[in-house]
């Protein structure tokens, strides 16, 4: 399973949290995510992580275009909405490809834990 992993400044620490307890999962995955994100990912979990640039500088451009072309299956974006973003509308282009793709996003935490459950125990 290929899964990309995004989170806002004020959520990467609810990442970082979360991949702990789905950690047997992840290291099945390939995953990539936005730059600090997989950064810190590698940091706390020793994950492999393919990183792209961060998302203000077009990390989540770089992932929408690999979703595009049908190589991901699933997005966990831990979005931060009381902060606004410079690069909104690259989130909301990200988004926005899922949901023309059909490739399931998680944009919080409740959301996220309910995918990464249900493919833990496919």
């Amino acid at each position: 399973m290929k899964l990309a992993l995004i989170a806002h400044d004020g959520k990467k620490d609810a990442m970082i949290a979360l991949a702990g307890d789905f950690l047997p999962l992840l290291r099945r995955c390939q995953l990539m995510a936005t730059g600090t994100t997989g950064t810190r990912l590698h940091a706390a979990h020793g994950l492999t992580i393919e990183r792209m640039l961060s998302g203000p500088l077009g990390g989540d451009l770089q992932i929408g275009a690999r979703l595009a072309v049908g190589d991901l299956d699933g997005v966990i974006f831990l979005r931060d909405p009381m902060t606004p973003q410079p690069h909104e509308p690259d989130i909301n282009a990200l988004v926005r490809a899922c949901d023309v793709h059909d490739v399931p996003c998680a944009t919080n935490v409740a959301t996220a834990r309910l995918l990464l459950t249900r493919w833990s125990s496919e």
